[in-house]
Order: structure tokens, then C-alpha cells, then sequence
């Protein structure tokens, strides 16, 4: 489980980091290419529905995965970029790891659409699958960076409604905390491909005119009592590390079952890179183990 990050790897990904200031589609075509090469070949069967004209879900299948289980997934790209589409093969091994269906959100991004447009796409999302039959015991939110800050995100709005929770929720290096309170905490860490600037571009084109410390935007000061068990996944190396550690040390004090596991070296966003590393394919394990779990209760 803890092995060696190799450094030219991760100078590659630094490379391939979105310009903020490159035009928002041409950002989105390169960021696309770069995460369909370096993630799995495999591809799931796929099959798309409107949840509203505006926001389309992709349900995606392997073999062997079991009919009534659904992981609701939101894919990952800075809340700017990022899609189904350039995550299929991360949905096939999150579908086989778990032995589920993976419903896939396309949620709407900024600068387009800024904050809180994704939070209530999440939202939408949740209600559409218990609207046609999904029932929330047999639901499981899973995101990756930026879509592990819109799985809190769903919690906090289910809580406030009133309305049925999931029994878990999985978060892969979540955003937590978009305010710049942390920053100073964060400088001189070069064990990652997040850098300062891009973080602080992330708050410019998501967040627009919006109050950094909202609850959605930096979960990290919401009031976390009563959310379900939440597995949470970060690497030791990542810029936002200590943000997503007081995150997870918050829930605790809360009351809320916590599995919180910190993966040494590990970079932001690692478990996308299944071809390679090796703590890709290790940490999606990790994630079938606990969705099965949960599943089986």
C-alpha cells in the first residue's frame, strides 16, 4: 500500500494541470485527453438518461455487478472541467471493485455555471434515483476531488430537507475548503501537481461572488452531525491534506462514523491513475471493500 511516488510521473501531471486562462473549451478537450490515457482501457456498457434537459446521468455496467446496488458518482476536474466521458474507465473499476451499477453525473461546471449550480445538480441527481426506484438504503454517493466535495455537499442538503440518507458515502480526495485561511499551511508542499495558483483559480471561476466559508463551498465549516459513515481517502502528499484531515477529525467530534485513511506519498486525484500506479488499483480495492460491506448489512 505504500510504495514510492515516482517523481516523472508526477511531474508529468504537472504539466497537464488546466490553465485557467487557456479558453474554457479547448481547457476541458486537453484536460479530457490527458485523463483517458492515463487512467484504465477498460470501458463499462453505458447507457444515458435525462435528469433534467440540462443534466444528463450515464448509468454504467460490468459484468457481475448486482442490479440493486448503485454507487452515485460525481467524477472529478476542478469544478471547471472533467466529465463521464474522460472517467469511463475509472466508473468500470469502481463498478467492478463494488459489484454495482455506477450512475454518473454530468453536473454542470463553471465558469458557465458557477457555484452553487453543481450542489444542487447533486441534489437533483439523488432525487431522480429515488424517484424511479432507487431507494436511498440502496445508494452509495462516491466522488473524486471536486466530486467528493459535491457528495458532502448532497449530504448537507439531504439532512437540511429532512429527506432519507444513503447508509455511507465515499470521498476520494475531497475538496473541503475553498477559503484561503489554510493557504499559508499549504506552501512548500511540492509532493503534489495542485499548486497554490491553480487552487486559488479554482475559487475565482467556481465560487465567483460567493462567500468562500459557505458550508457547500468549504465543507470543512459546515456543521457535520448526523451524516452517515464516511469513508474518506487522502494522500500524505497532497496540497490540500491538512484541510481534508481537520475535515475528517470535524466529522469525528460530530458523531459521525469516520474510516479515514491517509495513503503515504499519494498525490491529489491518484486513484484515477490505475495504468500507473499502483496505489490506484489498491485504493479502488479499498473502496469495493466498503461499498460491499455497507451493501451487504
Amino acid at each position: 500500500m505504500i510504495r514510492e511516488t515516482p517523481q516523472e510521473f508526477l511531474d508529468i501531471l504537472k504539466s497537464y494541470v488546466p490553465d485557467p486562462n487557456r479558453p474554457v473549451g479547448l481547457a476541458r478537450q486537453e484536460f479530457s485527453e490527458f485523463l483517458t490515457e492515463f487512467q484504465s482501457d477498460e470501458r463499462p456498457e453505458t447507457e444515458a438518461v435525462a435528469i433534467r434537459e440540462d443534466l444528463r446521468g450515464v448509468w454504467c455496467s460490468v459484468a457481475g455487478g448486482v442490479p440493486d446496488r448503485t454507487l452515485l458518482f460525481f467524477h472529478g476536474g476542478f469544478f471547471s472541467v472533467g466529465s463521464t466521458a474522460d472517467h469511463l474507465g475509472f466508473c468500470a473499476e469502481l463498478a467492478r471493485a463494488t459489484r454495482s451499477r455506477v450512475f454518473s453525473v454530468d453536473y454542470r461546471l463553471a465558469p458557465e455555471h458557477p457555484f452553487p449550480a453543481a450542489a444542487e445538480d447533486a441534489l437533483e441527481a439523488y432525487r431522480f434515483l429515488a424517484k424511479h426506484g432507487y431507494p436511498p438504503h440502496r445508494i452509495i454517493p462516491v466522488g473524486i476531488s471536486a466530486g467528493g466535495t459535491l457528495v458532502i455537499d448532497l449530504l448537507l442538503s439531504l439532512r437540511e430537507q429532512h429527506l432519507l440518507m444513503p447508509p455511507a458515502a465515499v470521498c476520494l480526495s475531497p475538496v473541503v475548503d475553498l477559503s484561503s485561511g489554510r493557504d499559508i499551511a499549504k506552501k512548500g508542499r511540492e509532493s503534489d501537481w495542485l499548486t497554490l495558483a491553480r487552487l486559488a483559480a479554482i475559487r475565482t471561476q467556481y465560487l465567483a461572488y460567493s462567500d468562500p466559508e459557505d458550508p457547500r463551498a468549504s465543507p470543512v465549516h459546515a456543521n457535520l452531525s448526523g451524516l452517515p459513515r464516511l469513508y474518506i481517502q487522502a494522500g500524505s502528499g497532497e496540497l490540500m491534506y491538512d484541510d481534508i484531515s481537520a475535515f475528517a477529525g470535524k466529522a469525528k467530534w460530530a458523531g459521525v462514523q469516520v474510516r479515514f485513511e491517509i495513503w503515504e506519498g499519494m498525490f491529489h486525484f491518484w486513484q484515477i491513475f490505475g495504468k500507473q500506479v499502483p496505489e490506484a488499483r489498491d485504493a479502488l480495492a479499498r473502496v469495493g471493500i466498503f461499498a460491499r460491506e455497507t451493501f451487504e448489512r
